[in-house]
């Protein structure tokens, strides 16, 4: 089966499905998510968006701000453009019908918050729940428009691309790589499809899931960045892996985010005994950068033995909490903590990837024709450690860089036609019956990138790590062939290859800096490593 679209973006997150609403003003779209459309970490973030939007605010304050968090890898001109565009794409959102929580004072204002790392107020959020507001709103208005479709619980495998079209005498050679679109599994019907494009975007979001603990959805196994580097697009700063300071410790609830608005607003890290410990690592204490924060609890937590730290808001009114942080509130009732009363158990916990396929100012990567946006791509933004809320932020104005700057390439495509693509062949592969392989290797995978290549490393745990992960392709590599592709395969091929890729950035990056900190090289080394990672078949 054969489906041809102007572009196929992959992911439905806010970067994905705002792209496809721009792109759709100058061509037909196609969506494909693996799971049901409203399923990614935009659906999670509680937090919100960071903009200039106070008096007492400027864009230079931001970009300061953001270049502090970045640890010198940030790239200046990156973070002066997200920055100054970020009010004209809010303010879209809102001309959408997405609704900011407002100031009470005259329900007009926009009540911005404080999160760990900013100088200022500045974070526009919907109470707890914002990354779900902005979701809903952008669902609504990609379903009305007649030029896009989502294709739902459809998974890539791999892209289309021009070496692949070559070796099979379909094209003759061509000056570049090129992607053409994806092979993609109908998770449902089993079926293999092909898509073919003139732009694909990969908008997949994390993969947060190499680890055992982590704040990300199931479906964050890194899809984007393995399937663009095995076609040979390069990747960049893979070892820089963010830490959430503070996931909900309790053994029934699975990843659940405590947004650092919650520190933002007052809230306290405190130890088993009660005592605040923050001032001992930093001059922000609580408001800290998250790499900070993270590796204070971590090191905490070695210390004492304990499994967990305290985050404690109560002092603040009842009500104020309530309306604040509802979510949390009602979440951690049903754990029975009642957070206007007591302190909450956390624990760090892999939240976002700074690193992912290397793009330009437009979101374009090495690949012609393939773009990537939101936490699949590495933009130069966020440097060694993402400031907060300039995730969603930064997804929204590259979406719209992308989306504009493909437009212009799809006028110089128009007369082109696609070349054809040959259908999957699955060879001699036949149906496994011996999941528990699967199964095996993908908890080998998160624990051992969970004890080895962590919130701190060093040389011998990173060595451990790799050859355990080279042990793993290669029983992958033997089992993919021999088998029919299923969703659960496809996620354990992906995660490997990105573990892998972690494993060997880390590797490379001699020195501490940011969220990549090696006993080996405490120091920063600003001769040597003042630079990004990048790697590339």
């Amino acid at each position: 089966m054969e489906i041809i679209s102007d572009y196929l973006v992959i992911g439905s997150g806010i970067a994905g499905l705002s792209f496809a609403l721009q792109a759709a003003k100058t061509g037909r779209v196609a969506v494909v998510t693996k799971k049901e459309k409203t399923e990614g970490s935009t659906n999670y973030a509680q937090g919100g968006i960071a903009s200039v939007f106070d008096r007492d605010d400027s864009f230079d304050l931001h970009i300061e701000d953001t270049l502090k968090s970045g640890d010198g890898l940030c790239h200046e001109d990156i973070v002066r453009l997200v920055v100054e565009e970020g009010p004209e794409r809010i303010k879209e959102l809102i001309s959408m019908g997405v609704y900011f929580s407002r100031q009470e004072r005259d329900g007009e204002t926009l009540d911005l918050g404080r999160e760990g790392g900013h100088s200022r107020r500045r974070i526009v959020h919907t109470k707890d729940l914002t990354g779900r507001e902005v979701e809903r709103i952008l669902l609504d208005r990609v379903e009305e428009n007649p030029n896009i479709r989502i294709y739902e619980n459809h998974m890539a495998i791999d892209l289309i691309t021009k070496s692949k079209l070559i070796r099979r005498g379909i094209i003759a050679s061509e000056t570049s790589e090129t992607c053409w679109g994806a092979y993609v599994l109908d998770v449902k019907q089993g079926q293999i499809i092909t898509f073919l494009a003139k732009i694909t975007v990969m908008s997949t979001g994390g993969a947060g899931k190499v680890y055992r603990y982590t704040s990300n959805p199931d479906i964050a196994t890194g899809d984007g960045v393995a399937i663009g580097y095995r076609a040979g697009a390069k990747i960049a700063n893979m070892e820089f892996v963010q830490f959430h300071p503070t996931c909900l410790y309790h053994p029934l609830a699975k990843s659940f985010l405590i947004s650092e608005a919650v520190r933002g607003e007052g809230g306290v890290l405190l130890d088993k005994k009660g005592d605040s410990f923050m001032e001992k690592y930093h001059p922000l204490k609580d408001l800290a950068f998250r790499d900070i924060v993270a590796r204070s609890i971590d090191m905490e937590l070695k210390k004492s033995g304990d499994e967990c730290v305290y985050l404690d808001i109560s002092h603040r009114d009842p009500a104020f909490i309530t309306e604040r942080f509802p979510h949390i509130f009602e979440t951690c009732l049903k754990f029975q903590v009642d957070i206007t009363k007591e302190p909450i158990p956390v624990v760090p916990a892999a939240h976002y990837m700074c690193g992912g396929l290397l793009t330009d100012k437009y979101g374009k990567t090495s690949l012609d024709n393939l773009y990537a946006i939101g936490e699949a791509a590495c933009t130069g933004l966020h440097g060694a450690n993402r400031l907060a809320s300039n995730s969603l932020l930064e997804a929204l104005v590259f979406a719209r860089r992308a989306a504009l700057r493909s437009a212009e390439e799809m006028g110089d495509k128009m007369d082109k036609a696609l070349p054809s693509a040959p259908q999957w062949d699955p060879g001699s592969a036949t149906d496994s019956e011996e999941t528990v392989v699967v199964s095996h290797n993908w908890d080998e995978i998160r624990s051992f990138m969970w004890n080895y290549v962590g919130i701190v490393r060093t040389n011998k745990r990173l060595a451990r790590a790799s050859t355990r992960v080279e042990n793993i392709q290669k029983e992958i590599r033997e089992y993919y062939w021999d088998f029919l592709v299923t969703q659960d395969l496809l996620e354990l091929r992906n995660i490997a290859l990105v573990a892998q890729l972690i494993i060997a950035c880390a590797s490379l990056r001699k020195e501490s800096r940011g969220l990549h900190f090696n006993l080996d090289y405490p120091s920063k080394d600003n001769i040597h490593w003042l630079q990004d990672t990048v790697m590339w078949i």
